[in-house]
């Protein structure tokens, strides 16, 4: 997804004890939140035209790196979305 409005709410899904997929409402993939120490730091993600994946990059690059205490769906999507102008 290029940068730009993401409809929400956002969907966490849960990949191991250190990593949640962060994606769209509608299933596309955003990036994920990664525990770094007690942090959790949103890593976005994006796509090239290959196909292939582009960290740091997408919809959400500009929040990037983003500091979370918990991965919470309603935070992280009013945090994420908030900070695009996008609607829940």
């Amino acid at each position: 997804m290029p940068p730009g409005p993401v409809a929400g709410p956002l969907q966490l899904l849960p990949v191991n004890e250190s990593v949640v997929a962060v994606h769209t409402a509608d299933g596309a993939h955003l990036g994920s939140l990664k525990k770094i120490g007690a942090v959790w730091k949103f890593k976005a993600m994006g796509y090239g035209a290959d196909g292939g994946m582009e960290p740091g990059h997408g919809a959400l690059t500009d929040q990037h790196n983003m500091q979370f205490a918990t991965p919470d769906a309603a935070e992280v999507s009013a945090r994420l979305l908030g900070a695009l102008g996008s609607t829940l």
